[in-house]
């Protein structure tokens, strides 16, 4: 209803007979207020003319009565003749009453008025001095040459008042003109805006026939596309492509097509009977869904599509995606949509028990490079083990000497059998690592430090390492956070990575062999761990080819193990990259973010400590 009313008076004010007589009407409005305006301007120009013009004709007369004045009085003190002089006073009197008169004139001109008034006093002064001079003075020119310079005085200020009273005149004759052709040109406007307005009408009128020829087109067309439409909606319907179910919002179902009574497993015979009911059809614990959903319907005619379940006539019950809208305001049906989601379900499930299993494979496959891995690390683990066993039989044998001495050096047997302690411990924790990678065991996420991590992994390659003449240096930073992953996994990793590098370098004929393995904070908070070695490098075109399965540069390699460990590193929410090491070699590194509890807290970037070598390159290992 509100939408209609602004559309219906726009329609109304379109038309062209209503618009033009608006117009016309305003435009002779104006009119009338702009003749009321030049009338008033004519009748102030009027009025200023015949002013100026009785100030103009005043100061002559001012002028003419004063030169009449100076002539007689000045012939007098020159002669002293008594006919220059006429009745005495009359001259005066008539100085007199036409200053006062130019005073009238000028009051509303503050400039005029200043100077009237002067020239009044100026008057009044100057016959006070004639007088005196008439009476007292002789035959003398000096008396003369006085007056007329006072008379000279009065004659400039009545200059000056004519000059300024024609400029006044003159600037209001411009204006007066420059009115005049604005009013012209008005009037041409408006002759040429009332031609317009016609031509414009006449426009208004054919658009208003060919609208209104439009509108009837238009309604024939919309009757023809109602009826196409309708036909359309009901081939949809009939289509039983998703179901389609008719409405009313407090649930009864009166009209559904085949494709949603075989969602649900019933008939058109409990559709015609009355039997389907959306209350019957909802299991108790999605009814308070459904109710949200009829508030929503209430409240802007819409339902967002949401899954839910039916309840078949079986008993069973069939997952759905149902969507509906109310037919328009004012009414309680509308129509659902609604999509048979079993299928979908079934293959979600399928493809979380293909993942599952593929999880156990790559769990598998991890386990399997691991063996593989630690296998050909035999001899170095030999070697790891044989040190402490052979300093145990060592300091064994010393305890017995010590034991056989006369008398027994108490002191020293114990001695050697705390160093038989810490060598049987050693031993025992260099198998535990070992047996920590080796076994097979289903993943276990759990707070660990990176730097131990990194330092266990050197531990059990530092042989392998100097058998190849290799020099592992960490630069590891202080007061890292622990982070959430899979011990044995991310050892993996490491090892991987360091047997990768040992094995790159024991190639390399000359230069030196280094490994440089730091730790540190990266950009997002996490941890960055990364490995820089001096072998021959990698080629720019292959750094991503390098993680993908089956990929291998080595002769006898399988290509699985830097899958494996992008594979594992993802897996825990972080990423590995390779790259180019400067002046040469390769840089592997990878990133893990960091336990839960210290992401919150989102400690400082700790500095890292100096270089350390963790192998030698020469020397006992």
């Amino acid at each position: 209803m509100s939408a209609s009313a602004p559309a219906l008076s726009l329609r109304w004010f379109a038309r062209p007979l209503i618009l033009a007589v608006a117009v016309l009407v305003t435009l002779f409005a104006a009119t009338g207020f702009l003749g009321l305006q030049y009338w008033q301007e004519r009748q102030a120009a009027h009025h200023f003319f015949e002013h100026s013009r009785q100030v103009l004709e005043t100061l002559d007369r001012l002028r003419a009565i004063v030169a009449e004045l100076e002539t007689e009085r000045r012939g007098y003190l020159m002669t002293l003749d008594p006919a220059y002089l006429k009745a005495y006073g009359v001259s005066d009197e008539s100085v007199r009453r036409e200053a006062q008169a130019l005073q009238t004139l000028v009051a509303d001109d503050p400039l005029q008025g200043l100077r009237a008034g002067h020239v009044a006093l100026t008057i009044a002064a100057t016959l006070r001095e004639i007088d005196e001079l008439l009476k007292t003075a002789g035959t003398s020119g000096l008396a003369a040459l006085a007056m007329i310079r006072s008379m000279d005085e009065i004659r400039s200020q009545i200059d000056q008042m004519v000059d300024h009273e024609r400029f006044r005149l003159a600037d209001r004759e411009s204006r007066a003109e420059a009115f005049e052709r604005r009013w012209t040109w008005l009037i041409a406007g408006a002759v040429v805006l009332v031609v317009a307005l016609a031509g414009a009408a006449l426009a208004l009128a054919r658009l208003e026939a060919k609208r209104r020829r439009k509108t009837t087109e238009e309604n024939i067309q919309l009757q023809s596309d109602l009826a196409a439409r309708d036909t359309k909606i009901r081939r949809l319907f009939d289509a039983n492509i998703i179901g389609i179910i008719i409405w009313e919002v407090e649930g009864r179902i009166f009209e559904a097509n085949d494709a949603f009574l075989r969602i649900v497993g019933y008939d058109r015979e409990d559709l015609v009977s009355g039997r389907l009911h959306r209350t019957d059809l909802t299991p108790p614990e999605w009814r308070g869904r459904d109710l949200e959903t009829v508030a929503e319907l209430k409240r802007v005619g819409t339902a967002q599509a949401f899954e839910k379940e039916y309840v078949r006539k079986d008993g069973s019950r069939v997952p759905v995606l149902i969507g509906g809208t109310m037919f328009g305001e004012g009414t309680d049906q509308g129509v659902g949509f609604v999509l048979d989601l079993t299928a979908l379900k079934r293959a979600e499930a399928e493809s979380r028990e293909h993942e599952r299993r593929y999880r156990e494979a790559l769990m598998e496959l991890a386990h399997a490079n691991r063996v593989t891995t630690m296998g050909q690390l035999t001899a170095s683990i030999a070697h790891e083990v044989n040190q402490p066993i052979a300093a145990i039989v060592a300091n064994a044998e010393a305890g017995l000497n010590w034991l056989g001495a006369q008398p027994p050096n108490l002191e020293r047997v114990r001695q050697t059998f705390d160093w038989i302690t810490g060598d049987g411990m050693r031993a025992g924790d260099v198998i535990g690592r070992i047996r920590a990678l080796i076994r097979k065991a289903p993943p276990q996420k759990e707070d660990m430090e990176i730097n131990q991590a990194v330092l266990d992994v050197i531990a059990l390659t530092r042989s392998e390492a100097f058998k190849n003449g290799v020099s592992v240096q960490t630069q590891l930073a202080e007061g890292l956070p622990p982070i959430q992953a899979d011990r044995v996994q991310i050892q993996q990793v490491l090892l991987n990575l360091i047997v990768n590098a040992v094995e790159a370098m024991a190639a390399v004929g000359e230069g030196g062999r280094e490994l440089l393995i730091s730790t540190g904070r990266d950009a997002s908070d996490g941890v960055l761990v990364t490995l820089r070695d001096s072998g021959p490098g990698l080629d720019p075109k292959n750094v991503e080819t390098l993680f993908e399965a089956f990929y291998t540069t080595k002769p006898t390699g399988m290509g699985m193990g830097l899958a494996i460990c992008r594979s594992i590193i993802e897996e825990h929410g972080g990423r590995m990259w390779a790259g180019a090491n400067e002046p040469r070699g390769a840089v592997f590194q990878f990133t893990l973010p960091l336990a839960s509890d210290e992401t919150a807290r989102l400690p400082t970037a700790s500095k890292p400590t100096g270089l350390r070598s963790a192998t030698p390159m020469t020397g006992s290992a």
